[in-house]
């Protein structure tokens, strides 16, 4: 039987003309998702691309064991490039059919990843709503850097996406993601019993949400 061609992305055709160009990472960047990129007053959010499969696959390995009691459990080719250029590719196809939206964290001076956040799930109709996640380098905790960039993210969902609703879930001993959230001002609304399965176990998780204050400008409740 014949097997459909496999789809390639907008942005790998972006790519291979950039490579081909020598443009810099950050002029492709903008060119294929100019819209989504954001910038704050230390950070820069932009969407992976497929040239970013080597620093993508040096922050998992830089955090495996920091992020490893809050993600699924994972085999040795999740720490691949060919597993890396894989979710990528599907990434910029969600992307695509907007139904999810993806950043790096960055800081302004450098393409060092610091953390990522992601918007999935986007759903639309009735609904208009998504899912938040989100990680942060062992080495960059504490310095507000995921607050400030998802400050800008939520804004952007609310603002220009204009999503009603964001929905974030977390483990019950998962304080500093408990803290960051209610810093932003999701509110809690619900709790699962064995709602995923992380690193190898069936957890519970804290539901929140956070809604959009509709005509006005998203702000954190708390800033500090």
């Amino acid at each position: 039987m014949a097997h459909p061609a496999t789809r390639i992305p907008k942005a790998f055709e972006f790519a291979r003309l950039a490579e081909r160009l020598k443009l810099p990472l950050e002029l492709y960047a903008r060119a294929t998702y100019g819209h989504h990129n954001l910038t704050t007053g230390r950070l820069r959010l932009r969407p992976p691309v497929i040239d970013d499969q080597k620093r993508i696959l040096a922050y998992r390995l830089a955090n495996r064991e920091h992020l490893q009691p809050w993600e699924p459990e994972r085999d040795a080719s999740y720490y691949t490039l060919e597993t890396v250029e894989a979710q990528l590719t599907q990434i910029e196809l969600d992307m695509e059919a907007k139904s999810s939206l993806h950043w790096l964290i960055q800081p302004q001076d450098s393409e060092d990843v610091l953390g990522m956040c992601s918007f999935t799930n986007i759903v639309r109709g009735a609904f208009q709503a998504c899912h938040l996640g989100f990680s942060l380098a062992g080495t960059q905790q504490g310095k507000g850097y995921m607050h400030e960039a998802l400050t800008a993210a939520i804004a952007h969902v609310f603002e220009v996406q204009k999503l009603h609703r964001v929905m974030a879930n977390y483990q019950p001993d998962n304080l500093a993601s408990e803290k960051l959230l209610q810093r932003l001002g999701f509110e809690r609304e619900g709790y699962a019993r064995q709602y995923l399965n992380i690193n190898g176990a069936w957890v519970d998780h804290v539901l929140t949400s956070l809604i959009s204050p509709g005509a006005g400008t998203y702000a954190p409740h708390h800033k500090t």
